[in-house]
C-alpha cells in the first residue's frame, strides 16, 4: 500500500517554485515565500521523503519527474522514531504556567510534555497554549499548567519502533509540530498507561533527510 501524503499550501507553492527555478536553493525559496529557512525546513523534508523533490548538496532542490513512491517507503521503512527521536522536555501537572513559559524558552523548544505525579503521560502543552494564556487575564505565577494543556486521548502519539513514513504521516494529517515516544504498559487495575521515553518532530525527521543528501543516500531511480 502506497502512503498518500495531501500537501498543505505552503508545501504547494514550494512545488510550483521548483517545477519553474530549479534547481533551486532552500535559502532562495525561502527568499521567495518571504520566511525564514528554518520555517521551510519541514515542509522541504516531507516533500523530500515523499518523492516530490531531490535535494543535492551545494546544488539545491530540484523537482522529480520519475519518482517511485515505493522505493522510498522501502528505503524509510528501514528507519524508526528510535533511530531520530531526541529527549523529551517534561513538567509536571503542578507546574505553574510561568514556570513552564521559563523552561520553554530556556530548553528553546515549541511544547512541553506534562506528566502525572507517577511520571505518566497526562497532557501537552506548546507555544500557542502559552501565547492565548498569557493574553488573557490569568494569572500566570498561580495557575497550573494542568488547566491550558491538551490532555490525553486527545494527543497524537508515537513508539519506539514505529516507522519515519508512519510519523510523517501523522504530522501531516494532524497538523503538529511534535509528538511524544511512549512506552505503553498495563497497570494492576488493568488499564492502558503510557510512559515518555523521547519526542519526535519535524526538525528530527528534516535531520534525518539532511543527513541522507550530506551522505548520498540514493533514494530513488530517475526515467
Amino acid at each position: 500500500m502506497v502512503v498518500s501524503i495531501e500537501l498543505n499550501e505552503r508545501q504547494e507553492k514550494i512545488l510550483a517554485i521548483v517545477k519553474k527555478e530549479g534547481p533551486i536553493t532552500g535559502e532562495k525559496i525561502a527568499s521567495l515565500l518571504n520566511v525564514t529557512r528554518a520555517t521551510l525546513r519541514p515542509d522541504l523534508a516531507v516533500l523530500t521523503m515523499s518523492g516530490f523533490l531531490e535535494a543535492k548538496p551545494r546544488v539545491g532542490y530540484r523537482y522529480r519527474t520519475g519518482r517511485s513512491i515505493n522505493e522510498i517507503r522501502k528505503i524509510l521503512n528501514g528507519y524508526r522514531v528510535k533511530d531520530i527521536q531526541s529527549r523529551p522536555i517534561i513538567i509536571r501537572e503542578n507546574c505553574s504556567i510561568y514556570d513552564a513559559i521559563v523552561t520553554l524558552f530556556v530548553e528553546d523548544c515549541g511544547s512541553i510534555f506534562v506528566v502525572s505525579n507517577e511520571n505518566l503521560l497526562s497532557g501537552i502543552v506548546s507555544r500557542k497554549d502559552f501565547l492565548k494564556t498569557t493574553i488573557g487575564q490569568a494569572d500566570i505565577h498561580k495557575v497550573p499548567v494542568s488547566v491550558i494543556m491538551t490532555r490525553m486521548p486527545n494527543i497524537i502519539t508515537t513508539t519506539a519502533e514505529e516507522t519515519v513514513v508512519g510519523v510523517v504521516k501523522k504530522i501531516v494529517e494532524h497538523e503538529i509540530d511534535s509528538m511524544p515516544v511512549v512506552k505503553c504498559f498495563i497497570d494492576t487495575q488493568g488499564e492502558e498507561k503510557l510512559e515518555i521515553v523521547g519526542k519526535v518532530t519535524k526538525t528530527n525527521i528534516a535531520r534525518l533527510f539532511l543527513d541522507m543528501a550530506e551522505n548520498g543516500t540514493e533514494v530513488v531511480e530517475f526515467e
